[in-house]
């Protein structure tokens, strides 16, 4: 069984209900945010006010049905902590959506002028960083993508935060479906995505919480073999040994609902999606109306029917083989022990 600093246990309770299962809702998107807005507006670049004010409805609208709502600090943390209910966990991403494409793969960095150290005091219950990975991306591109979740998972374990870790493949300058944009990759090989998690698995890079991408493609899983899928989330959801959620990576609502059932029929805690959620809504922009009214009449619903299917089939966090169906925490001294279970 695994021991849990009272920080990392403190932040996982804040990011899950009270049953221990993970309705979480991603605000934290950038370029799928901005590059829409940019076109609707002719613009070269994204006004503040319309990306921050759409995050804004975001929080207000889909925090209610959350058990925790993922921000990023530039856009949706200056305008949504003020209106972020406190029973809410609140995670921050930490990851630049610029990332640096090179002949070899793709390189991560974090945020400019921020830090584990600076969302720990700005109040959040957990870190959340995106790593592009490919197993056959070059070798020197994988050890620095590696050197950079170490080096955060190193440092959450200094300040004492859950660490929230979310894997992507992603199209290399050989492959077809060239794009850097922030979509499911066409093509995808499910080994691409279960080596990747088989990578991360290992203790060194301090994950508390994997934020996985479905094995196979989601574009098409309505018409995609049931066991065959289902074998594969199988693999992924052993291959993480820790507590996971599934990311919906721009998927329709419909096929997001049948990547959550294969997902928990594989041992997954819950989801931490955006685009499924509220993509559709979405396109109305700049209707702020229309959007809203989309919102409250698309959304609101499809997260009522993502929450009861967590709550009938996910497995709570704390159920987890890792913790052996409770969490214990443990001071530094080794003073006082304690054993969290459901209530």
């Amino acid at each position: 069984m695994t021991t849990l600093s009272p920080g990392k246990l403190w932040g996982m309770r804040r990011m899950a209900d009270a049953a221990g299962r993970f309705k979480m809702v991603a605000v934290d998107q950038r370029p799928p945010i901005k590059n829409p807005i940019k076109v609707a507006r002719g613009t070269a670049e994204a006004p503040y006010d319309d990306v921050a004010g759409f995050k804004l409805m975001l929080v207000e609208e889909l925090q209610a049905g959350a058990s925790a709502m993922l921000l990023d600090p530039h856009f949706a943390l200056p305008r949504g902590l003020s209106i972020t209910s406190p029973a809410k966990g609140l995670i921050v991403t930490l990851e630049d959506s610029i990332f640096r494409e090179t002949p070899g793969g793709r390189l991560s960095s974090e945020i400019d002028d921020w830090s584990v150290a600076k969302i720990k005091r700005c109040g959040g219950d957990a870190v959340k960083v995106l790593a592009w990975y490919r197993p056959d991306a070059d070798a020197a591109v994988n050890q620095a993508q590696k050197d950079f979740t170490q080096r955060i998972g190193d440092a959450c374990a200094r300040y004492d935060i859950p660490f929230l870790f979310e894997l992507l493949v992603y199209p290399l300058a050989k492959d077809e479906h060239q794009t850097t944009d922030y979509v499911e990759m066409q093509g995808k090989h499910a080994d691409h995505v279960l080596d990747s998690v088989r990578e991360f698995a290992h203790p060194k890079y301090g994950i508390d919480v994997f934020k996985l991408e479905s094995p196979v493609p989601a574009k098409g899983i309505e018409a995609a073999d049931r066991a065959a899928t289902q074998k594969l989330f199988n693999e992924m959801g052993a291959l993480s040994g820790r507590p996971w959620v599934m990311l919906s990576a721009g998927a329709s609502m419909a096929e997001f609902k049948i990547v959550m059932e294969h997902a928990y029929a594989a041992g997954a805690s819950g989801y931490l999606a955006g685009r499924a959620i509220w993509a559709e809504p979405f396109k109305a922009f700049p209707d702020w109306n229309a959007i809203r009214d989309g919102l409250r009449s698309r959304s609101v619903p499809y997260m009522a029917e993502l929450n009861a299917l967590t709550d009938r089939a996910g497995t709570p966090w704390f159920d987890h083989p890792l913790y052996g169906g409770k969490a214990a925490v443990e001071h530094a001294d080794g003073s006082f022990r304690h054993h969290y279970e459901a209530m």
